[in-house]
């Protein structure tokens, strides 16, 4: 569950959304075997989660995806790279990669794309559909990595207790 408040998120469909995200990028099973997902290094799965242990910065690990061809540095719930971690920490003055933290950032990675407003109003496929350039697993991201489907998705943010318009 989102740490940040409903209240300062912006409301329950926004925390709803966030909850949305992390089950999207981590999945149930390594979301129960972290810190909520908070703590989650790319890379891992229930099997083998590779969590880092201090929310001091970012874990700031290089980590080689075979199966996709690639290196990432992702980390946290919302499977942030260093760098935008580094850019974000300084335009909102964080001092760690607290929680907290990471759902501010991925509030401020919302409104960037301009999804905020269909979030609150319950336009989740609209949302969706913006924030896709951002997290892989979102349908249509076209990364190549495993992408959830809409109906799917759906189900986890309203289990989460967001409203569809």
């Amino acid at each position: 569950m989102a740490r940040i408040s409903a209240q300062d998120a912006g409301g329950t469909n926004v925390t709803a959304f966030l909850d949305m995200l992390a089950r999207s990028e981590l999945g149930p099973a390594l979301l129960a075997a972290s810190d909520d997902g908070y703590n989650v290094i790319v890379g891992s799965t229930p099997a083998a989660p590779l969590l880092f242990r201090s929310y001091a910065d970012h874990p700031r690990q290089l980590i080689a995806l075979p199966k996709l061809g690639i290196k990432s540095t992702a980390a946290g719930r919302y499977q942030l790279l260093m760098r935008y971690y580094d850019a974000y920490r300084r335009q909102l003055g964080l001092a760690n990669f607290s929680p907290v933290n990471q759902d501010r950032i991925a509030l401020q990675q919302i409104r960037e794309r301009r999804a905020l407003d269909d979030i609150k109003a319950g336009r989740l496929e609209s949302a969706i559909s913006k924030c896709r350039n951002i997290w892989a697993s979102l349908p249509g991201a076209g990364y190549g990595q495993h992408e959830h489907s809409l109906t799917t998705l759906q189900a986890a943010y309203i289990a989460a207790g967001g409203q569809v318009a």
